[in-house]
């Protein structure tokens, strides 16, 4: 019998009743405080996904993170907010201790071939092959379950702080480690695995944590799974720090330039 993927182990949710079920945070998925949100963002997308009622793929996914997490059980309760002819609307929950954690708003769609126009344009970079994975060993949790191939915006780690802020920009190859297949829910978990931008930007470890993400999806399933486990291209950015918020703005891009992914998030830092 083959073993889950740690995601789709961290991500298994267990029904308990009508649209509602249990799941389990787990060590592989682990962060600074709680799991990793992209885990947990690909867990609610799960509880939609599963839905026999639900209809297309998913085209927007935004998760609010409203507590922290604790490492342990919870529950999950969703349900289909409305339905059309091409898009569906779903509202989905995370509650520990009877309170909520963690809520999203989940938009699915049937696609139909239209007039297509592509304007965005992935960076020219090196093959994923040709560029070294950061060394991640002894780091724990979700550090270890991918790939970072920097290509531009490498984290300093162990380095002074710089006098003046770094460029708030990061350009990687990402994939799952150990390997998997392109899914919805691996690119919902991978619009997350990128550093908190001020790591990058001040090069310290103050308290931070997300507090909302959207992630918005570009691609339909059969595109994805062309992909296999073959690693893609990432960007991030910021544009603003501010007042202890701070913004991020995400693309992912399959290596033949095929944009399947964009996404915003907002996290909290402190002084």
């Amino acid at each position: 019998m083959t073993a889950l993927h740690p995601l789709d182990a961290t991500t298994a949710l267990t029904p308990t009743g009508e649209r509602r079920a249990s799941g389990s945070t787990s060590p592989h998925y682990a962060n600074m405080a709680g799991p990793f949100g992209g885990a947990t963002a690909a867990t609610l997308l799960r509880a939609a996904l599963e839905d026999e009622a639900c209809i297309g793929d998913p085209l927007a996914l935004t998760v609010n993170f409203c507590a922290p997490i604790a490492d342990g059980a919870f529950d999950v309760s969703w349900r289909e907010v409305r339905a059309g002819k091409t898009t569906q609307h779903w509202a989905v929950e995370l509650v520990q201790n009877g309170k909520v954690a963690a809520s999203a708003s989940i938009v699915c769609a049937r696609r139909r071939e239209t007039w297509t126009h592509r304007p965005g344009v992935m960076p020219t970079v090196p093959p994923a092959h040709t560029v070294p994975p950061l060394d991640m060993q002894g780091r724990g949790g979700w550090l270890e379950r991918y790939n970072f191939r920097f290509v531009e915006g490498a984290p300093a780690w162990g380095e002074a702080a710089p006098a003046e802020p770094r460029s708030a920009r990061s350009v990687l190859w990402l994939d799952d480690l150990p390997a998997r297949p392109l899914d919805f829910l691996s690119l919902a978990a991978l619009s997350d695995a990128f550093f908190v931008r001020i790591i990058q930007v001040r090069g310290t470890r103050q308290p931070m944590g997300t507090v909302t993400l959207t992630t918005y999806f570009h691609a339909s399933g059969e595109v994805l799974a062309a992909n296999g486990a073959a690693p893609i291209l990432g960007v991030a950015d910021a544009k603003i720090f501010h007042d202890n918020f701070a913004d991020q703005d995400i693309s992912l891009w399959t290596a033949d330039g095929v944009l399947v992914a964009t996404g915003v998030q907002v996290a909290w830092f402190k002084e």
